[in-house]
């Protein structure tokens, strides 16, 4: 089984995602800031796994911490502002800085040690919650697919990109094991190519019946009506259901929305921001031109090529046929939806349900 990250025995342990397929190669450590460098450069990835490692990351700060009470809570506030800084799209990074925000300001009066570890038991308890979802969205989407289904996903949403066993690739594998799943097509996903190196990767350890694909084949497999549904996951989702993921999903949408096809977006529920009204206001994130311009160091673009390299795009909640949380399968108009979970979830913290 493929763990990307975990805590072990007071240092962090992650799987370099940028050296596969090639090497499988981890790095263990006790510093945040090479946590928080892992995830700008995509050693670690993925909406949920990057929340994860920045609460780890929180909590392991701490614990290397020797200050008193006052020092240690700027000193952590510096921990919270780094990991934020470092990826501006995924709200699961928010989400989660924000309940490590919240422990230390409820143990504001207590020890360094008590803050520690009530740190470091949020942290596992992110990861462990996010592994639940993981199942319970594979269970939701799989009953959306019918028999011998042929599905196409774009980038990498399995155990590499969450704490268990994936978002859109979650239901993929739950599928394959319901026999319900007939084949898998990959967007190889440019510029980084996180299709072919990584889900193809993936799936093929499953023993799932897959094939890569370059991302401009997608329309031509649907004009020629082999792909049933598109199953995506999400970085950010708004309460009007617009989705904000990898670069190339809202071609995805558009493709699937003029074939009639299904446009399935699985996430947990921590990727929806209640607080965003639609998706004109998500932060999308910029790449160095670097990762347009070479291909494992060649050169592949002119001297002095302009390049405009978005790692996100955003598709309106119209193309999206269902959003697949463990909450349940949601269908637009979604907003009431979401403020529904929203206020469910605001009752159970204050004690009100």
């Amino acid at each position: 089984m493929i763990t990307p990250l975990e805590w072990r025995g007071g240092r962090i342990r992650f799987l370099d995602q940028t050296k596969l397929p090639t090497e499988e190669t981890y790095v263990e450590t006790d510093d945040p800031e090479v946590v928080a460098d892992a995830i700008r450069q995509l050693a670690i990835r993925g909406a949920p796994l990057i929340g994860i490692a920045a609460a780890y990351g929180v909590a392991l700060s701490a614990s290397k911490l020797q200050t008193g009470s006052s020092n240690l809570a700027s000193a952590l506030q510096r921990t919270l502002d780094m990991f934020a800084s470092t990826r501006p799209t995924a709200v699961n990074l928010f989400w989660a800085l924000n309940r490590q925000k919240r422990i230390l300001e409820n143990k504001a009066d207590h020890s360094p040690e008590v803050i520690a570890r009530s740190l470091l038991a949020e942290a596992l308890k992110i990861h462990e919650e996010d592994r639940g979802m993981c199942t319970r969205i594979g269970e939701q989407g799989a009953g959306l697919l019918s028999s011998d289904a042929v599905v196409l996903t774009h980038c990498n949403t399995g155990r590499l990109a969450t704490g268990g066993s994936g978002t859109a690739q979650s239901i993929i594998s739950t599928s394959w094991e319901h026999k319900k799943l007939k084949h898998v097509y990959i967007d190889e996903t440019r510029p980084l190519f996180q299709g072919a190196r990584l889900t193809a990767w993936e799936l093929g350890r499953l023993g799932i019946p897959s094939t890569l694909i370059t991302d401009n084949t997608a329309a031509f497999l649907m004009q020629k009506r082999i792909i049933h549904a598109v199953i995506t996951g999400a970085d950010r989702i708004t309460l009007n259901g617009d989705v904000a993921n990898k670069v190339g999903t809202y071609n995805l949408a558009v493709l699937a929305h003029y074939h009639s096809i299904p446009m399935y977006v699985a996430a947990p529920s921590s990727s929806i921001d209640f607080e965003m009204e639609d998706g004109k206001d998500i932060p999308i994130e910029q790449r160095s031109s670097v990762e347009m311009l070479q291909v494992n160091e060649k050169r592949i673009a002119p001297p002095n090529t302009q390049v405009f390299s978005p790692a996100f795009d955003v598709t309106p909640g119209s193309l999206v046929s269902a959003i697949i949380t463990e909450r349940g399968v949601f269908r637009a108009p979604y907003r009431d939806a979401f403020n529904a979970v929203h206020h469910e979830d605001v009752g159970v913290k204050s004690g009100i349900a």
